[in-house]
């Protein structure tokens, strides 16, 4: 049967984006650690998406994909901009919780990569790189620095998955992704908030452009229905889109070219701190493999439990 639904608002770059900001960013490293890299690039791609599909089902997950700027006074920014623990000297993790931490949750996952090098373990290696590649994209996007993240506050209900999901998928292919080789970062947390800072910047512009089209464009060509598998979605017509795209004279490209480039960075730099270890060796690493013999030792652990249990309940 087909079915006529409204259209989905996805709090995050759409899947789309986020899998070709990973697919790209590898494309920023230099040899040796390229070779390891593409390698791996279709999990590295496939994977993008991981913290979105599980952020319904863990409470602590939501917080680390966004930060609401503008619930917080100009003189607190500055003071927000150090490492965790100074700020929750002064501010609970409670609070920074209820209005987003992902510019803090990156330097986490900073470390996770970096320590996952260390140890030479090219299953965390790859699932923490397509992991942090995500937070990075979503800390890009200025609908993920504002409270107003769907437009739900200006009457605007439907940009987010209009702005980071709809527009990319219409235009990636006119965008160009040269950003250059990855570079090392000096500071993790510093990196993260000039991401924030600079997607909250352009936040008004997201707005403000959106509702002065929707003004004055023809409210019975401002929507269509587009048919996905076995439904048809209700969405934004290619002509309001390509309206609206215009008006943002590429932003969308800079913001995804920026989240690239970051991705490659960020992967690089940990593995600098690592010591630069020699990856050639798990270039043919199976993960799925991985996966299964993970999944064997653990049944295997909890069956020991039960079986211990048991004999210790006589």
């Amino acid at each position: 049967m087909i079915l006529f639904s409204a259209a989905i608002s996805s709090f995050r770059w759409g899947f789309f984006a986020h899998q070709r900001i990973n697919q790209l960013a590898v494309f920023t490293l230099p040899p040796p650690l390229n070779q390891f890299y593409k390698a791996h690039i279709k999990y590295l791609s496939d994977n993008a998406v991981n913290p979105d599909m599980r952020r319904y089902a863990i409470k602590e997950e939501a917080p680390r994909h966004y930060i609401d700027l503008d619930i917080y006074p100009d003189s607190t920014i500055e003071f927000l901009q150090q490492n965790w623990y100074r700020v929750t000297e002064k501010i609970p993790a409670d609070s920074l919780n209820e209005y987003g931490i992902v510019p803090w949750h990156i330097v986490t996952m900073y470390h996770r990569l970096k320590d996952a090098f260390l140890q030479k373990d090219p299953a965390r290696i790859l699932k923490l790189s397509a992991e942090i590649g995500h937070y990075i994209g979503d800390a890009n996007v200025p609908l993920h620095t504002t409270e107003n993240y769907n437009g739900q506050l200006t009457n605007q209900r439907g940009i987010h998955g209009f702005w980071e999901s709809r527009l990319p998928e219409l235009f990636f292919e006119d965008y160009t992704f040269f950003v250059g080789k990855a570079e090392y970062i000096e500071s993790p947390l510093r990196e993260a908030w000039k991401a924030v800072i600079s997607g909250h910047q352009a936040l008004d512009s997201v707005l403000r452009f959106e509702k002065e089209l929707s003004n004055k464009f023809p409210a019975d060509k401002k929507y269509t229905y587009e048919e996905r598998g076995n439904s048809f979605v209700r969405t934004y017509s290619r002509e309001y889109a390509t309206a609206y795209h215009e008006m943002l004279s590429g932003m969308v490209e800079r913001r995804m070219r920026a989240s690239v480039k970051m991705v490659g960075d960020f992967w690089y730099t940990c593995w600098v701190h690592a010591g630069q270890p020699d990856m050639s060796e798990f270039i043919e690493f199976d993960f799925s493999e991985w996966e299964k013999e993970n999944q064997r030792k653990e049944r295997e652990g909890w069956l020991n439990k039960l079986f211990n249990a048991r004999e210790e309940g006589g």
